[in-house]
């Protein structure tokens, strides 16, 4: 049972989901719907983990801006997340690409929190609180936002430890030892020896405090500057950082360890982060009645598992969601998304099922992700990355198979 969440709201802050990515390092996944609205863990949206970590921490006033196909994120948060009461202050409004430069499009992430200026200033917020819609992790807001106003920075970013190995693919935070940013450098090559603790580097997870003073007086007029992708990472912290007005906060649990944040924008971090799910102690909970991950009530039948004796079938280590149907079939560390169904004699083995697919009699899938609503033929075979290239399917860096139906392939159709 989900308790009922009782933390006040903050009236002070307004919570800026960025929803805009088109997710192109997923090839064909995000083929119909942007990163956002990308399902996870059989049940979520990626954007239900943003959502949820704004209402458990009490900031209940948020706006998704959104750009690339966003029909199904705008579905999804006008049916899953209008409970919020309106007449309380509280709510989720779509805010869609505004189209004031002459581009038509956001720029960059700071662009697009810009080009909405005119509706931030009508709200009262003191601060912005801007997050990726795109990421796994479970957070409570409020230390971040007390430190941010008791510093006085016009910025706070967060930051998680990662191993050193990482530090080309994120932004990297140097501090002075007490809070205080002294350098930013994005996906850097060379990560200066200051910036280096114990074989790791402290990375942005992409999440701001922004006092909203300092949005309208400084972003707003360094965003005309000519040719710029005005992007929070590339342009705004190393700039406030030369200003010494930005803050770190270190995203640590109240014992001192790490907390789980993923980054699943490539085919690899997607697939890990589900494996992640199926760990005897998952490192994120999703059955935690104190911090809960909502998501769209969906009208599903029950999972069914059938199997005329355990050598016809079995389900071990794996999820399933609601309204999905395994008939005689083996999965091992496989997530089957809700509506999905698995046939006759197959067999699944680390493999991720999106919402609706089909996958038929007698198929073996080994390390393959499949799309939503893709009909897979009976008798498929994909256990290795040599079967995948002989159907020109696209591989990971790490070996995983990405079977969709768009991909160039006849076991990949889509449901009729």
């Amino acid at each position: 049972m989900i308790r009922r969440i009782q933390t006040a709201t903050d009236p002070t802050t307004l919570a800026i989901i960025l929803a805009g990515g088109n997710g192109s390092r997923l090839g064909n996944l995000t083929a119909d719907e942007c990163k956002p609205a990308l399902s996870f863990g059989g049940h979520y949206r990626n954007i239900d983990f943003a959502l949820s970590n704004c209402v458990n921490s009490g900031v209940r006033r948020i706006a998704v801006l959104t750009q690339y196909k966003a029909h199904s994120l705008i579905e999804h948060i006008a049916t899953g997340w209008n409970w919020l009461p309106r007449a309380l202050g509280e709510f989720v409004e779509i805010w869609p690409a505004q189209q004031r430069s002459r581009s038509g499009h956001y720029r960059g992430t700071a662009h697009a929190v810009v080009e909405n200026v005119e509706s931030i200033s009508d709200d009262p917020a003191e601060q912005l609180l801007v997050l990726a819609g795109d990421h796994i992790y479970k957070m409570d807001y409020r230390p971040m936002l007390a430190q941010h106003r008791h510093s006085g920075a016009d910025i706070t970013v967060a930051c998680v430890p990662v191993p050193l190995a990482e530090a080309s693919q994120l932004g990297v935070v140097v501090t002075d030892g007490q809070q205080k940013a002294t350098e930013f450098i994005e996906k850097p090559q060379v990560v200066p020896a200051a910036a280096i603790q114990a074989g790791q580097v402290l990375a942005s997870m992409g999440i701001y405090v922004i006092s909203r003073q300092y949005l309208l007086n400084q972003l707003c007029r360094e965003a005309q500057l000519p040719d710029s992708e005005f992007d929070f990472g590339r342009h705004v912290l190393p700039s406030a950082v030369k200003d010494g007005r930005v803050s770190v906060y270190t995203f640590k649990d109240v014992h001192g360890q790490m907390q789980y944040w993923r980054d699943i924008g490539t085919l690899d971090a997607y697939w890990a982060a589900h494996m992640d799910l199926l760990q005897t102690a998952p490192p994120i909970n999703l059955n935690d009645p104190d911090w809960p991950v909502m998501t769209a009530n969906m009208a599903l039948s029950p999972s069914r598992v059938l199997a005329a004796s355990l050598q016809d079938g079995s389900v071990t280590n794996s999820l399933l969601g609601a309204g999905t149907v395994v008939d005689n079939a083996r999965l091992d560390r496989t997530v089957l998304a809700h509506s999905s169904s698995v046939g006759k004699g197959s067999s699944l083995d680390e493999c991720v099922i999106l919402p609706g697919a089909r996958i038929g009699e007698r198929c073996k899938l080994r390390r393959v992700i499949v799309g939503a609503g893709t009909v897979v033929d009976d008798g498929t075979r994909l256990v290795s990355m040599e079967d995948a290239a002989l159907r020109g399917l696209k591989i990971s860096a790490n070996g995983i198979t990405l079977l969709t139906r768009h991909c160039p392939s006849i076991t990949a159709r889509a449901v009729a």
